[in-house]
């Protein structure tokens, strides 16, 4: 085959994205007599899409290195623009220090402007954005869509809106912000933003939905992104992302089975090339082996999330929790609570309720809670509301009320039902047996515990069927949570606080916390009283 035939068959076939075809003959036709500067592009998009970094980023660095050559600037910025963003997309940001001022000092030597102009912008906005100064990004990013729209570059367009609204939902503007992700959606869905750029879009706005409990934009945009994928089978990029996010919706809904098979896939995509999941991937199956009960497998697998730039919370500090590593847990959501962005923040709250309960510190959890309730309304959907009701169940139970904890753990049950989520469902249902107990409606509790225990059966979630089943029976504890209860027992065999610590790997001077909350609670003055009441009520 002559190199010209392979590079026909090449332009074809990317034309068509049949990628793996087109990065085979672009290579041949590239080997035998080398390629212009177009065709060197092309050859770097396929690369990239095909999974394979570093043959992209080496493709497009030549492709700017014949545009130099031949005194095309405004090739030259184009591609010192791309050469950014790939290097982005691979978690390579060291190199941005040559290509971003080198695109828009290029740039601004060209001649005849063009939408070049608005390109060479949208890295440092990037960037920008990603060191914390959303409102500055917000900024270049309208600059450069007045450029888009002088143009008329729809590819620049759809980056735009993508940008925006990503600014927009750093600042608070929830509503405002995930309306130009809807118009990004849009503008993916017909046709107006390339290959690269609609994987970014889709991706991106796929996993915020997530972070701001979007359940209806998860699944919309999560089905864009997979059929996005569907039709383009050779898609290494993005597709572990693709998978990871299909791994995260299937788990809400209660699917385990086609969770674990889809954090599979992520996995193999991600080894395959696609660096976007270099995160998603692992956390993915590590959420699921952490409710299913494999610790140590789960512990792995956050290690190897957490080598990337994200830390692989909340779900790592849940599984120390589930491990009975209380303060461990504690220690970890607090810091990285205390570090976090506005939206990842409030992403974490909800764990940082649970640990701090778990905890025995009232105050720190009171103080969680009032974090997610001050989430202004239009920041609200369907399953933050129920997230914050099962935290308020939670806290309240806590604190001793048990009657409006029956209320708000009843409105968690009733929004997780609607949503179709069971797990956080039957979750939830514990929470009403919990205060139903307390309330004395034995018959009341002890049915909405079967019922949870029901579904933790089906889900194979053994860890909360365990501690259902540890719990079950002992409701005249109170309002004492799981790890006061163990402190309980501990004191009533007559062990010190020392001794208790040591057996628990807990300070002495959490022991003491809790054996204080456990007499506050409980309305006890010493031990002894302690012991006395723990045998009396079957505690041991």
């Amino acid at each position: 085959m002559t190199s010209f035939g392979a590079l026909d068959l090449g332009r074809a076939a990317a034309a068509e994205r049949r990628w793996a075809e087109a990065y085979e003959h672009l290579a041949r036709a590239d080997s035998t007599d080398g390629l212009a500067v177009s065709d060197l592009e092309l050859l770097a998009m396929v690369a990239f899409l095909r999974g394979e970094g570093n043959a992209a980023v080496t493709a497009l660095t030549r492709a700017h290195e014949a545009s130099l050559t031949n005194g095309d600037m405004e090739a030259a910025a184009r591609t010192a623009a791309w050469l950014a963003l790939y290097q982005i997309e691979l978690g390579d940001l060291s190199h941005n220090f040559e290509w971003v001022p080198r695109g828009l000092r290029l740039a601004s030597g060209i001649a005849e402007p063009s939408a070049v102009a608005g390109l060479v912008q949208v890295p440092p906005a990037v960037a920008q954005l990603a060191s914390g100064d959303p409102l500055g990004a917000r900024r270049r990013f309208q600059e450069i869509g007045e450029i888009a729209d002088r143009f008329d570059d729809h590819d620049l367009r759809a980056l735009v809106l993508f940008g925006e609204g990503k600014c927009l939902v750093e600042v608070g503007e929830h509503d405002e912000g995930f309306a130009r992700y809807d118009a990004g959606v849009a503008a993916v869905r017909a046709g107006g933003a390339s290959p690269i750029s609609a994987g970014i879009i889709l991706c991106t706005i796929a996993g915020d939905a997530h972070l701001a409990f979007d359940l209806a934009r998860v699944v919309e945009w999560t089905d864009v992104l997979d059929a996005w994928c569907r039709e383009q089978p050779e898609l290494v990029a993005f597709s572990g992302q693709r998978h990871a996010l299909r791994a995260a919706l299937r788990m809400l809904r209660g699917a385990w089975a086609e969770a674990s098979a889809e954090a599979e896939l992520a996995l193999a995509r991600f080894r395959a090339g696609d660096y976007r999941a270099a995160f998603g991937a692992p956390y993915q199956f590590a959420e699921l082996q952490r409710l299913r009960g494999a610790f140590h497998s789960a512990a792995e697998s956050y290690r190897r999330a957490g080598e990337t730039a994200w830390e692989p919370q909340p779900g790592l500090a849940l599984l120390q929790l589930a491990e009975g590593k209380v303060e461990r847990a504690q220690e970890q959501i607090r810091r990285s609570a205390s570090g976090a962005d506005p939206v990842t923040r409030r992403h974490l709250l909800p764990a940082v309720v649970e640990i701090e309960v778990a905890a025995g510190d009232v105050d720190a959890a009171r103080h969680a809670l009032a974090g997610l309730q001050s989430i202004p309304a239009s920041a609200s959907t369907p399953m933050f509301s129920a997230l914050v009701a099962h935290a308020e169940g939670q806290v309240l139970l806590i604190e001793g009320d048990a009657t409006r904890a029956l209320a708000s753990a009843r409105s968690a049950v009733e929004a997780w039902g609607v949503l179709g989520v069971p797990y956080e469902a039957a979750r939830s249902r514990v929470l009403v047996g919990r205060a139903l107990a307390l309330l004395g409606e034995a018959a009341a509790a002890r049915s909405e515990f079967d019922a949870a225990r029901g579904t933790f059966l089906e889900l194979g979630a053994h860890p909360a069927l365990a501690e259902l089943e540890r719990n079950l029976g002992k409701h005249p504890s109170g309002p004492l949570t799981a790890r006061e209860l163990e402190v309980l027992r501990l004191v009533s065999t007559g062990l010190t606080n020392r001794a208790i610590g040591s057996k628990l790997s807990l300070s002495e001077k959490t022991v003491a916390r809790h054996v204080s909350n456990i007499f506050g609670k409980l309305g006890l003055s010493s031990r002894a009283a302690a012991t006395a009441y723990a045998y009396e009520n079957r505690l041991v």
